[in-house]
């Protein structure tokens, strides 16, 4: 019960990328281009949770050409790429935004999203996580990174706000 009422306050997620809206690998072609893949449900629940409200920023320690086209797709207007210190990036978008920490969930998977996880009034972790990681996480997903695990999160904030059956309704009356 206590993270569904974590989960009833929150305004905006902020997302790592790599290890959370992919699986975590990187892929170069042969010029040396980084490829990503996003899962196509993790998109839909981004677009499903900024329909009820709720915000969707980024922070990544890594700077990607991919990423940024991504972040269009999706209409995510605060993406802070390149950020080896994420707790600048949180402390701007706070302000920004006029939020306090139990407004924002934070989803990371590795060593430099913790102190933003130990901010979050929502700490959020996928399963292949460091034990470290886990240990100061609200919640461990059980869907994996890039596979879906956004999805689940951003399901379970609307569930929790009372608002998924009503997004789902619209698409039972089209």
């Amino acid at each position: 019960m206590e993270l569904v009422e974590k989960a009833k306050s929150i305004r905006l997620l902020i997302l790592d990328i790599d290890g959370i809206l992919t699986t975590g690998i990187l892929y170069y072609g042969n010029q040396g281009i980084e490829v990503k893949g996003f899962s196509i449900y993790d998109g839909l629940g981004i677009k499903l949770l900024q329909k009820t409200g709720v915000q969707v920023a980024v922070i990544s320690g890594k700077t990607s050409e991919a990423v940024l086209r991504r972040m269009r797709e999706l209409n995510i207007e605060y993406a802070y790429l390149g950020q080896d210190d994420k707790l600048p990036a949180y402390e701007e978008l706070k302000e920004k935004l006029q939020l306090n920490d139990q407004e924002i969930a934070y989803m990371g998977d590795d060593l430099p999203d913790l102190p933003l996880l130990r901010r979050a009034g929502f700490a959020i972790t996928v399963p292949k996580a460091p034990t470290i990681i886990k240990q100061h996480a609200d919640l461990i997903t059980k869907t994996k990174a890039g596979k879906g695990a956004v999805r689940e999160i951003c399901e379970f904030i609307m569930e929790a706000q009372g608002q998924y059956q009503s997004v789902i309704q619209s698409y039972l009356t089209k």
